[in-house]
């Protein structure tokens, strides 16, 4: 085979993959998912809270865990043992919730660590399958890195951690997951969360995003003139942005994935189909997008948050400010 057939030859391949793609990613956009969806779960509204403040945060507090009770009562009585678990958990007078919202899906932002007076506040953007069901599995993640903070922070340095399940995230095997639909009706609420962040700890203490799948591309939305000191983006399929100033945002840009992470295989692509951004553009990591990319170790897709893995030493780091310790592949 010559030089030219082989040119020709790769170049047929290309064009192969991007049709067989295209296809997916169609009829992922125009085939409707088969199963029955899951019957409402009743709940009441939230809180009809005015925005926080350093003053009123046990307020928020008291008054959306006792939310989160009348919301397990409501499910218990529904026949949802789960929900009804789950709920009642939230109600804990050791819970420090933000936000509180039973219905559906569910809806929570959990503060971990002393809010008012922190110097350092990471707020966790999860992605996908992330609901009051699954809920554990995030808080988890949470605390781990609400230690690690605790024990890298300089002496004096106060930190918080926020775990903030402020959207519907989508299902992992869904329609939804391919698309920047839920990103873009979410990034309006990470503004918002931002905004009330900055009202309770004030224009000094130093706020980072670590944005986790799917979160990534919520925050990536959410970008735009922000006031956050770093965004870090894990095991992200893209951003929707051709580039990290695509993001248009003066934070600090991050990004890793680990060696053991099936998101590498996510075809960076992005097409306009039938109304809707299908598939994310360009890898994070990549050169291109011009990150600052570090290290995450072997873990896998689930893994970044591990206690003692590389990942969640390097994402402590940014959180705390301390850019040059960051370690890098």
């Amino acid at each position: 085979m010559g030089p030219g057939t082989a040119v020709r030859w790769r170049r047929r391949v290309s064009r192969w993959r991007r049709t067989v793609l295209a296809a997916l990613i169609c009829g992922a956009v125009v085939l409707p998912l088969s199963g029955a969806a899951r019957p409402e779960i009743p709940a009441p509204a939230p809180a009809v809270l005015a925005a926080p403040t350093a003053g009123t945060l046990e307020e928020a507090y008291a008054a959306n865990r006792g939310n989160a009770a009348e919301a397990s009562r409501m499910a218990a009585a529904h026949g949802d043992r789960h929900r009804a678990a789950a709920d009642r958990s939230m109600a804990d007078p050791s819970r420090r919730l933000l936000a509180f919202d039973g219905r559906g899906a569910g809806l929570a932002t959990e503060v971990f660590g002393d809010l008012a007076r922190a110097d350092r506040v990471a707020v966790l953007v999860p992605g996908s399958d992330t609901s009051l069901d699954t809920y554990g599995r995030f808080r988890t993640a949470a605390l781990a890195l609400h230690r690690q903070l605790a024990a890298e922070a300089p002496e004096g340095t106060r930190t918080a951690v926020v775990a903030w399940l402020g959207y519907e995230t989508p299902g992992t095997v869904s329609t939804t997951v391919a698309t920047t639909g839920r990103a873009d009706r979410a990034a309006p609420k990470l503004r918002a969360l931002v905004d009330d962040l900055r009202g309770i700890t004030g224009p000094d203490t130093l706020l980072t995003l670590l944005c986790h799948s799917y979160g990534s591309v919520v925050c990536a939305r959410a970008a735009d003139g922000l006031d956050v000191a770093d965004i870090a983006l894990v095991g992200s399929p893209g951003t929707g942005a051709d580039s990290a100033a695509g993001l248009h945002t003066s934070a600090r840009v991050w990004a890793a994935r680990g060696a053991d992470d099936w998101v590498e295989h996510v075809p960076h692509l992005s097409a306009d189909l039938f109304g809707s951004t299908v598939g994310f553009g360009t890898d994070p990591v990549s050169p291109d997008f011009g990150a600052r990319v570090f290290a995450a170790g072997d873990g896998g897709h689930s893994d970044y948050f591990d206690t003692g893995s590389l990942s969640l030493t390097n994402l402590a780091r940014i959180a705390l400010g301390e850019t040059t310790e960051v370690t890098h592949d």
